[in-house]
């Protein structure tokens, strides 16, 4: 597993980093026989948050089992006030289970007033500074979706690290990151797969490798065999053929930008619809040629996405401004024309 150094911080962290979300979904022994095989993969950085409800809990199981010493821990909140990020703090470390974070973030600003309250006189960086100096972090990173705030977010704040979507898909962030890289910032790479929808993940990994870009990218992992899998993609040290390059222009041109990165930032619904699920299983049925299964998984779901009340809760949440509401009114019909021609 190849190395490289998070900015300017000392930490010399494995390109390939594991990311904190599915492993929420996971039980208690599975979550330790994950963090054991990042061990075993040389997999050094784990990125988790306050907001992936069970995911520290389950991350500090594992670091008991798999030595604390074997890793990196990067947590992050979404709690922009002094008060706020300080419990967030206190909160992550007995989730974890341990006595310092290595690198604490102010998680998705998502507006202006976040950025400007976090700034403030009792904000959440005065909480970050005074934690660092109590001892309770080593550093401070900021993540979010919307590369302007975090450009005038860097201008105004040393930021340690930064963390940005970037995959073949969405390469947008490049003026962000190089900027970044030139402050003598850690780049961390969110989304390295476009939110589990790229077809050709290894391919997406050693993209991000190659782009110059990013220090290490952290998908997220469920299982053992996504962990082995993702850990090849941080050997490989050759570039991009052009077969390869062809594949991803493909990709890039089927996916377009107006799909679901499974962020799960969306819900909760008020009518319970499971968003993120609709939109993966309707991919079984448009994108993958696998209508029986999509249609199965789809009938798993308790509500329906016709139960939609247009209320655009949803689309208020999302970092991506995707029309979620339209959308889901689409996910139905694919499945009621799939009913139509199985009748």
């Amino acid at each position: 597993m190849k190395k490289r150094l998070l900015g300017n911080t000392g930490m010399e962290v494995s390109v390939i980093g594991f990311g904190g979300i599915p492993i929420q979904h996971v039980s208690e022994k599975e979550a330790i026989n994950l963090i054991l095989e990042c061990k075993q993969q040389v997999i050094n950085f784990i990125d988790t948050a306050r907001v992936y409800t069970v995911s520290e809990k389950l991350i500090g199981k594992g670091l008991r089992e798999a030595g604390r010493e074997n890793f990196y821990i990067a947590s992050k909140a979404m709690n922009y006030t002094y008060d706020g990020m300080k419990s967030s703090i206190e909160d992550s470390l007995n989730d974890l289970e341990i006595d310092c974070i290595d690198l604490y973030q102010v998680h998705n600003v998502s507006s202006k007033k976040d950025l400007d309250t976090v700034f403030s006189e009792n904000g959440a960086l005065k909480a970050l500074v005074e934690a660092k100096e109590q001892g309770l972090i080593k550093h401070i990173g900021i993540t979010g979706h919307i590369r302007e705030l975090l450009m005038e977010a860097i201008d105004n704040y040393e930021f340690e690290t930064l963390q940005f979507p970037f995959n073949p898909v969405e390469p947008q962030g490049t003026e962000l990151l190089l900027k970044a890289l030139k402050k003598g910032m850690g780049t961390i790479a969110m989304k390295p797969m476009a939110g589990g929808t790229f077809s050709y993940p290894l391919l997406s990994l050693k993209y991000i490798m190659n782009s110059g870009l990013i220090t290490v990218a952290i998908p997220g992992m469920d299982t053992i065999e996504q962990v082995i899998e993702n850990a090849r993609a941080g050997i490989d040290d050759e570039p991009l053929t052009k077969e390869e390059q062809e594949i991803i222009n493909k990709e890039v041109e089927i996916l377009g930008t107006e799909f679901c990165r499974r962020c799960g930032y969306c819900k909760p619904c008020p009518e319970g619809i499971d968003i993120p699920s609709v939109f993966v299983f309707e991919n079984y049925v448009t994108r993958y040629n696998m209508p029986e299964y999509g249609k199965i998984k789809y009938d798993t779901l308790d509500v329906k996405p016709d139960e939609c009340v247009r209320c655009r809760k949803c689309e208020s949440r999302c970092p991506y401004n995707l029309p979620i509401v339209e959308k889901l009114k689409h996910a139905s019909k694919t499945f009621k024309n799939l009913e139509y021609y199985e009748s």
